[in-house]
């Protein structure tokens, strides 16, 4: 199976080719979108792949666009289907799907394996992964952690090894504060003097995308604020230039900030207050918990304040790429990159609460209802994703708590709208909620916030209308009334809410 890419949406397999050679095609498409300036976009996952078709249909400029992956198992099939005119992922926003076949109408965005394709383009975007490494027990419990720079080093020195002079390269990736300067800046240099080029004709840009999987994916990129930099001044100039033909700039002004180091602080900060709000709120139910208090209607009431309107309410736990990361990256880069004593404890310590959200959740749902009886019970779990109205299943926090239920004894089926196989549990979802409610259970359980959950009337019929089951509403997702109508007839708990 290791030379075989397969499509998670449609399950078509694709055999890796033998022949890591593209050049004839890339010039074909190239030739089919004459004077067109080339943006090369480096990697095609959830930011990269909607990247390119935002650039694709660029504001203010008519550009030719080429999505650049590695040929392996997991990202090959993305290159074929873009190829082959089918969208490689599934989006709840029209946006994408329409942008997909204007770009396929006007024939300029090509996706391919080979690295060549960098040698034509006027600007590189980088959008690959930077992982950070958990060491975690099987509770999720963070017991250390590495970062591993490898795959974005090996994608900046492709961009080394194959750029022309003047290229902009705009790095979007998440990456710890320092990295341009301290990392990506050497690796061009020294790629360009191997090829008795000038070292210093190229520019380099850091503009971090805020790209939110879901209803507003497209808008979350060309219609939203956006930070950038310059390793020097030219480049910031570039980097603002190219910006301004891809984003609704006079609705929403661009900022510069003064340096890489600056931008690449901003957008850690950014998630690593988010994601310590969060962890923040995890004790706060817990006490609300004991002390019997609705810790959803407490935030409602502070959010009245305006100073406390982004107070966050409690939940299954924190997932998808940045929030479970981008605090310990910040924390590697201060020790690692600027040889501080110590990293960011604090920062560390939420990552290390939120992770423990979903084993929270679940002693929460075993101090009610008893571990014992978990063991044989046909449960229901609605949501794989980390996030409501998504397809992306990376770092969900549903899956420690599948995974808890599991090794209880629970006969557990999962339903996602967005997802019908999940490979970090290697196992298919159903996707058609009223097949699934057809069957019988003897728990259900709410685990992501997909808005047709709440808006769903065969849901809610189903579930007032059952006898005898467990409900668990672990994110707040149910009116007050519902749930009371809810709990005439079946065992209702919500975490967070204390008595119902």
């Amino acid at each position: 199976m290791a030379n075989i890419s397969i499509n998670p949406f449609t399950r078509k397999s694709y055999e890796l080719p033998e022949v890591l050679d593209d050049q004839l095609a890339i010039e074909d498409f190239i030739n089919k979108n004459p004077k067109k300036p080339i943006i090369v976009v480096q990697g095609l996952g959830f930011v990269g792949g909607v990247m390119s078709l935002v650039c694709a249909n660029a504001i203010n400029e008519d550009y030719a666009v080429i999505g650049l992956d590695l040929p392996n198992e997991n990202s090959y099939w993305k290159i074929c289907s873009f190829n082959e005119n089918i969208l490689p992922l599934k989006s709840s926003d029209p946006k994408v799907e329409e942008f997909f076949k204007k770009s396929q109408q006007k024939g300029n965005l090509y996706a391919t394996f080979d690295p060549i394709s960098i040698s034509y383009a006027d600007v590189v975007i980088v959008d690959v992964n930077l992982d950070v490494s958990k060491k975690q027990n099987e509770d999720g419990l963070l017991l250390g952690f590495d970062v591993d720079l490898e795959v974005f080093s090996s994608a900046i020195r492709d961009i080394a090894s194959n750029c022309k002079p003047e290229v902009l390269i705009l790095i979007e990736t998440t990456v710890p504060p320092g990295t341009c300067e301290k990392i990506a800046f050497g690796i061009i240099q020294k790629g360009l003097e191997d090829r008795n080029l000038d070292s210093n004709s190229f520019k380099l840009g850091h503009s971090y995308e805020r790209v939110m999987p879901g209803p507003n994916y497209i808008d979350s990129i060309q219609n939203y604020y956006r930070v950038y930099s310059g390793i020097n001044e030219e480049s910031a100039d570039a980097t603002e230039s190219f910006l301004r033909t891809i984003i609704s700039t006079e609705k929403y002004p661009l900022t510069r900030l003064n340096g890489t180091n600056a931008t690449e602080l901003a957008k850690v900060l950014e998630n690593s207050y988010r994601a310590m709000n969060i962890a923040f709120m995890v004790e706060w139910t817990r006490f609300a918990e004991e002390a019997g208090v609705n810790i959803y209607e407490v935030v409602h009431a502070i959010r009245q304040r305006d100073t406390h309107s982004n107070l966050m309410f409690p939940g299954l736990g924190v997932g998808g790429y940045c929030l479970s990361k981008d605090p310990l990256l910040a924390s590697w880069s201060r020790k690692s990159l600027f040889n501080a004593k110590q990293g960011l404890p604090q920062s560390e310590m939420g990552v290390k609460i939120n992770d423990q959200m979903p084993l929270f959740a679940f002693n929460f749902l075993c101090e009610n209802v008893g571990i014992k009886k978990l063991f044989g019970l046909r449960t229901l779990l609605l949501g794989a994703s980390y996030r409501g109205d998504v397809g992306d299943t990376r770092y969900s926090p549903v899956e420690l708590f599948y995974k808890l239920l599991k090794k209880a004894g629970s006969k557990v089926l999962v339903h996602d709208y967005f997802v019908d196989y999940w490979p970090e549990c290697n196992i298919k979802v159903e996707t058609n909620l009223k097949v699934v409610l057809e069957e019988k259970f003897d728990m259900i359980i709410i685990t992501t916030s997909h808005s047709d959950y709440r808006e769903n009337p065969f849901l809610l019929s189903n579930l007032i209308n059952s006898k005898g089951k467990i409900f668990y509403d672990t994110l707040g997702f149910m009116s007050a009334a519902d749930l009371q109508s809810i709990s005439k007839n079946n065992q209702t708990y919500v975490l967070g809410r204390g008595n119902i």
